[in-house]
């Protein structure tokens, strides 16, 4: 897109910002941005996984990276966990430089309540036999008792969880009913997980507070059994990536998915650009894959890949050649 457009005005600076929204990638947009960060790596886990000190005693944390859907060979609704992520977030915690941490809770393979992570945490959660029960939303049944004594100490600022949905853990619009269905779980699957948390909710006695049911109900155990608090992640993340900033000498914004619909606009990074972008008077432009509907009357426009190919497939063919025609056309839009 930047080349496209430059090719027409070469005299334009052009800033590039990798945006997240909390999901795959969040680690990397924000490590793009902020060069200084220094990663460290968890070879315990995986050989890639790894989290960020950001400034010295910030770490930042991403779920998806270690406990993602996109991980999975194949969907496990039942049995998918998150205790990868909790081993990641329990070697930033033991860190000695790390005083504050933001987990990226987004693009979870699990309903698990984030149980799998609290166990990495020391944490334990004993059937009625006093054994630790199995990894997996489908076993939070099982649970009668929870033991926090051997819990790994959060650091002295802090645990902030970057979350941008307003779902609770339970009900029609809760972690089960909504999420899990996407995850691969079959209806009779999703009352079992709705279920499971139900249990779960009760034995650790914390409020279903709005943005609870994020990452499969993990926003939930991490606030109820090891002090974390909720933070919307967009305004989070785009302080980190230098949005902020950079909008203050902006002429256009230009932001976009694969698919501009009305849910673009419903806690994504799509919605959250342009929410900063009106806030900072900035004119933006959508570059989108399709488009359902119109761009939003209130922008400067935007530009359809579909569109300018002639159907989505063939836009997908050859996605740098028409990535770059997008460009071009986008400056009739300043």
């Amino acid at each position: 897109i930047a080349q496209g457009w430059q090719s027409l005005r070469p005299e334009d600076e052009v800033i590039q910002i990798p945006f997240a929204d909390g999901g795959e990638g969040t680690l990397l947009a924000i490590e793009y941005a902020r060069p200084l960060s220094q990663r460290i790596y968890c070879p315990t886990v995986s050989p890639d996984a790894f989290w960020l000190l950001l400034d010295g005693s910030t770490a930042l944390v991403e779920l998806a990276q270690t406990s993602g859907l996109t991980l999975l060979p194949t969907l496990d609704p039942m049995g998918a966990h998150t205790f990868a992520f909790g081993q990641v977030l329990a070697m930033a915690a033991q860190d000695p430089r790390v005083e504050r941490i933001f987990c990226a809770l987004g693009g979870s393979a699990s309903t698990d309540a984030g149980v799998g992570a609290l166990m990495a945490l020391g944490i334990r959660f004993l059937d009625a036999q006093g054994v630790s029960i199995d990894l997996g939303g489908e076993n939070l049944l099982a649970i009668e008792s929870i033991s926090t004594t051997e819990a790994i100490t959060p650091p002295k600022d802090g645990v902030i969880l970057l979350v941008d949905v307003n779902s609770p853990l339970l009900g029609a619009n809760g972690a089960a009913a909504i999420y899990s269905p996407q995850k691969g779980a079959t209806k009779d699957q999703v009352l079992r997980l709705e279920n499971a948390l139900q249990h779960f909710a009760s034995l650790a006695g914390t409020l279903d507070t709005p943005g609870s049911g994020a990452a499969g109900g993990s926003a939930f155990g991490l606030c109820a059994l090891w002090g974390a608090r909720i933070e919307k992640g967009a305004v989070k993340i785009a302080e980190l990536c230098g949005i902020d900033a950079a909008l203050n000498s902006a002429d256009l914004v230009i932001t976009g998915e694969g698919r501009l619909d009305f849910q673009s606009f419903q806690g994504k990074v799509v919605g959250h650009i342009s929410q900063l972008a009106a806030s900072a008077h900035v004119p933006i432009a959508y570059c989108v894959g399709s488009l359902e509907g119109d761009f939003p009357s209130q922008s400067a426009g935007g530009v359809s890949l579909s569109t300018i190919a002639g159907s989505s497939e063939i836009a997908m063919s050859n996605p740098e050649r028409y990535l770059f025609e997008a460009g071009v056309q986008l400056t009739n839009l300043l």
